[in-house]
């Protein structure tokens, strides 16, 4: 194994916020105005004049990036990503990769009922199934064994979901998880993230079906004392039994775990917080989110989360400078190697953080012409700077994305029947630059394929020049597409390993997805059932801007 790598370089990183939109503020005032003199149905287009995916733009290769073998070897050509996020030295030993979703349900059903202190959830909603409830009762288990006095009297559970998905239908995620926060109110938390730019009259007027298209809380993260599961798998029982997404436990990282779940707390700082009688108030001083002004919203927000990631960026720079200085002490005192590296990666443009945007662009800036990059997303919707990247860059890439049928969205009915052909399109177009550049050599496209499944996966693999294993992985909520970078609130892990078996997990859990896959040709779109529709292709812009 190579020697602990060198943080000196680490530096203080602040992410500067973003300009609110104009038709956010013109929403506000007329909103404000509305008893007034009544609103305008001009508000209705406030989403779709949103600020434009920027042209892609090259960027020059810094010294020392992922595509140069310094000597230095694994360390060197990641250590950039400790300079602008939190860097935590793990074992390799306890990081492992969940393979199917019934494997997920488990573990997390498991932990819930054994954990001593805290459980924390993060996702876009709760489902009302069966398989729902049973981990809801898993909850109400801990939560009574804590009340009798038993060995976790301090357990505490908070529960992260969005305000609008979790809100939609008469029994809905609320109603889940009321009965537990009226039988434990002191022990439960449940907060509804609430999107800044759903307010005036385009909150009153778009479908609740639709509503969730213009931005939601969308990380996952479930965690149970000092270990944590990072995916992009909601609570639903779809995502326990047949639809495809990537887990990773971190078992026993407890300043991991730490991170996440000061992080969860923050959102939930700044969300509705869920009351037994099913009423929503915010905390006292914060700023509503759509009944307030937008800019102060999202400037308090972005300050009570910046503070928690900033926090950690600077406390493990110091933590690791002081244990760079003892490396040969801890080595000799048998100490269990810390050969892997994990970085989170948060993206919360609404509120004006961009970090996993900036570390996603320079991976593939990065991206050497020896690198081979294998990237999925179950809706494969490249935003222009990304498909810029891939498209310029030197590193061979398989990208792997839903075929039609495993789409989450094939066979809905009405608009949303029409996203599985949208994303044919898209597809298409991407395929048709590929082949203008004459890159068909490079970049390969792949579609998933499994019977009674859907695909949910998304990620990356990034193999170095001569390895036959993984060295880092991206894991977590983002499908880096437009609503990922824009729209939503994100979060994935950066793991960086010299650890063989772990390497080896994650070359497994690529291979086996990209085996159930067959590669796309010009042949692909000449199928009858890759037809698509005029009007499907005039609303293309639409859905890849909203799904």
């Amino acid at each position: 194994m190579a020697a602990p790598m060198s943080w000196r370089r680490l530096a203080y990183s602040v992410c500067s916020p973003a300009v609110a939109g104009v038709f956010t503020r013109i929403s506000d005032r007329l909103f404000r105005a509305r008893d007034r003199g009544g609103g305008s149905s001009v508000l209705l287009l406030a989403p779709l004049l949103a600020e434009a995916d920027p042209a892609p733009h090259r960027v020059s290769r810094p010294t020392g990036s992922a595509g140069d073998q310094g000597s230095d070897g694994l360390c060197t050509n990641f250590r950039w990503m400790a300079e602008q996020v939190p860097a935590f030295r793990v074992p390799g030993a306890q990081v492992h990769i969940l393979t199917s979703p019934d494997q997920f349900y488990q573990v997390m059903k498991a932990r819930i009922k054994t954990a001593q202190r805290r459980v924390v959830m993060a996702s876009l909603y709760l489902g009302t199934g069966r398989l729902e409830q049973e981990l809801v009762d898993c909850m109400e288990e801990a939560l009574q064994r804590s009340q009798d006095g038993s060995r976790s009297p301090d357990l505490k559970v908070s529960v992260l979901l969005d305000y609008t998905r979790g809100s939609r239908g008469a029994i809905n995620s609320r109603t889940m998880l009321l009965p537990l926060l009226q039988r434990f109110a002191s022990q439960m938390r449940v907060s509804l993230y609430h999107t800044p730019d759903l307010r005036g009259l385009l909150r009153l007027l778009v479908p609740q079906r639709f509503n969730e298209t213009i931005g939601v809380q969308h990380i996952k993260v479930y965690l149970f004392d000092d270990s944590v599961i990072i995916s992009g798998a909601n609570l639903s029982d779809s995502y326990f039994t047949n639809r495809q997404d990537r887990y990773v436990l971190l078992e026993n990282c407890r300043e991991v775990a730490d991170f996440f779940s000061d992080l969860v707390e923050a959102v939930g700082d700044v969300s509705l917080q869920l009351q037994p009688d099913d009423s929503v108030t915010m905390l006292e001083g914060m700023v509503h989110p759509y009944k307030g002004n937008r800019q102060d919203f999202s400037a308090a927000a972005r300050k009570r989360i910046m503070e928690v990631v900033n926090a950690a960026h600077m406390r493990q720079r110091l933590l690791y400078r002081s244990e760079d200085e003892e490396d040969e002490e801890m080595s000799e005192g048998g100490a269990e190697e810390e050969d892997t590296w994990v970085f989170p990666l948060v993206q919360m443009k609404p509120l004006g953080i961009r970090v996993d945007e900036q570390v996603t662009q320079r991976l593939l800036t990065d991206a050497g012409p020896d690198s081979t990059v294998f990237l999925t997303s179950g809706y494969f919707n490249l935003t222009r700077a990304y498909m810029g990247l891939v498209l310029g860059a030197g590193a061979s890439y398989r990208i792997l994305t839903a075929s039609p049928e495993v789409n989450g969205f094939f066979g809905a009915k009405g608009v949303a029947g029409a996203i599985p052909a949208a994303y044919i399109h898209i597809a298409r177009q991407f395929y048709k630059q590929v082949c203008q550049l004459g890159q068909e050599e490079r970049v390969h496209l792949h579609e998933y394929h499994r019977p009674q499944w859907t695909f949910h996966a998304k990620g990356l693999w990034y193999y170095l020049q001569g390895q036959d294993r993984p060295c880092l992985t991206l894991i977590g909520s983002p499908n880096f597409g437009y609503r990922s970078v824009h729209r939503d609130l994100e979060a994935q892990i950066a793991i960086v390993t010299e650890n063989e078996e772990l390497q080896s997990q994650l070359q497994e859990e690529q291979e086996t997805l990209y085996q159930r896959s067959t590669e796309v040709s010009s042949s692909t779109f000449e199928r009858p059932d890759r037809h698509v529709k005029l009007w499907v292709k005039l609303v293309t812009p639409l859905i890849k801007n909203f799904f």
